[in-house]
């Protein structure tokens, strides 16, 4: 478990200079007829935030965004609550106070009528 941002690797810490330089020129505009996401544009974002982005890994990210469907934003970062249904087991135990809380008391039965039929009541 990462507890700072020093224990990356390099290769890690590309990753996330790519990614980040993804999202950076995703929110940007273009000029019609040219891509949104480019290699160059890669670069120049992580120059710019005073990093530096080698072209291999720059033109790797960039052809993956570009080819994600619907668009990067919407294909890598969903709209809130748009996940799936998950798994429906587990919990369970945190509803038990709130039941017994609503339970009626039970009802006790009053002796049924008809007394002594065989004269061994009482004694």
């Amino acid at each position: 478990m990462l507890t700072s941002l020093a224990e990356l690797t390099d290769a890690q810490k590309g990753d996330m200079i790519a990614s980040l330089s993804i999202f950076l020129a995703a929110s940007g505009t273009a000029e019609e007829g040219e891509d949104l996401i480019t290699p160059a544009k890669l670069q120049a974002i992580a120059k710019a935030s005073g990093n530096s982005l080698s072209e291999s890994l720059a033109t790797l990210f960039a052809s993956v965004a570009t080819n994600a469907p619907g668009g990067v934003l919407e294909a890598y970062m969903p709209s809130p609550g748009g996940g799936g249904g998950g798994g429906g087991g587990g919990g369970g135990g945190g509803d038990a106070a709130a039941e017994a809380a609503v339970e009626e008391p039970e009802e006790e039965e009053a002796p049924a009528g008809g007394g002594d039929l065989f004269g061994d009541a009482g004694g």
